[in-house]
């Protein structure tokens, strides 16, 4: 998988998780650009993220994510494995 479409892939579940269908996600979006983005939702996005790509992301990967592009660039890796 692509970076580009790995994020293609991402807009759709961050629309759905927020309940936002105007939300466009790039690598430099963080939980303050999106003012639903809370503790709450973090857990909410990471567990259908993870159902989207089919990986299990571990507890380190998710609080070193500082923006979208890290989400990336995890999920680019366990898709390769």
């Amino acid at each position: 998988m692509t970076h580009e479409s790995i994020l293609e892939k991402l807009q759709p579940v961050f629309r759905d998780v927020f309940d936002n269908d105007e939300i466009i996600v790039t690598d430099s979006s963080t939980a303050a650009d999106i003012e639903e983005w809370d503790s709450l939702a973090h857990m909410q996005l990471i567990s259908a993220v993870e159902v989207e790509f089919g990986i299990k992301f571990n507890i380190g990967e998710i609080n070193s994510f500082a923006n979208v592009g890290e989400m990336v660039e995890s999920i680019a890796k366990h898709a390769s494995k």
